[in-house]
């Protein structure tokens, strides 16, 4: 069995991390103008704001912990191989709580906050201190030239190409803690729906395309996911009736 997950800022927001978007006004967005912080020109016109922005959202990633949810993800991974299946992972989030939890071959989307990338020569390095418009890239020595890891508004999101490859072939696809309110990941539902693949969302509150799955469960993502695990991996591991 192929399991295809999509997770989004909801499997995160139990570890303190903040979503974006919320229909109270506590999202990260509501609270910043991301057209000033997080867009290509933002950069080119106010670096250092930009910079700061995200050395506090780094500061506060590396201060927090895997909840329930991304360790049940990584153990579901794990024994899925065990029964001869396979678990692709996507993620919407930059932070590092699937790895951390112990996933692994993750696939971010839109990038990753504890890394950082330089626009000369496109090295992408660890980093999990500060960036200001005097650092010095670790591959090709320019100063002044590095930038968060991070698919900012207006750029095209990363691995598309195996999203697009892998997604036909799985089994379920599984969106968990998404809004369906970003594309291209919002539309991924659509796209296994083409392809015959089941579709399942689990999620605090339903999300923009929440008419389109074949199966909706909500609830805190620390108590779903791991229920949800449990009965996917109980339903492999039975022995085939009659």
């Amino acid at each position: 069995m192929h399991v295809f997950v999509l997770t989004g800022a909801g499997i995160s927001a139990e570890s303190g991390i903040d979503t974006f978007r919320e229909p109270n006004g506590s999202g990260l967005w509501s609270r910043f103008d991301p057209m000033k912080l997080a867009t290509p020109e933002a950069f080119q016109q106010r670096p250092a704001e930009v910079q700061a922005f995200y050395n506090w959202r780094r500061q506060r990633l590396i201060e927090t912990r895997p909840n329930p949810a991304h360790l049940a993800l990584a153990r579901f991974g794990q024994e899925l191989h065990e029964v001869g299946g396979r678990l692709t992972l996507v993620t919407q989030n930059i932070d590092d709580l699937h790895e951390r939890a112990g996933s692994s071959d993750v696939l971010h989307m839109h990038g990753e906050l504890l890394k950082a990338r330089c626009l000369v020569c496109q090295g992408v390095s660890e980093c999990r201190g500060e960036i200001s418009p005097h650092s010095r890239c670790v591959a090709c020595g320019q100063i002044g030239a590095l930038r968060p890891h991070v698919v900012w508004f207006g750029e095209t999101p990363l691995f598309l190409d195996l999203i697009a490859e892998w997604l036909p072939t799985a089994d379920l696809f599984v969106a968990i803690g998404t809004s369906g309110a970003v594309y291209p990941a919002a539309g991924f539902v659509a796209e296994a729906h083409r392809h015959g693949v089941k579709t399942c969302e689990i999620n605090l509150d339903p999300a923009d395309n929440a008419s389109l799955f074949d199966q909706s469960i909500y609830g805190l993502a620390s108590h779903c996911v791991p229920a949800w695990c449990e009965r996917t991996l109980a339903s492999l591991k039975a022995p085939p009736s009659g």
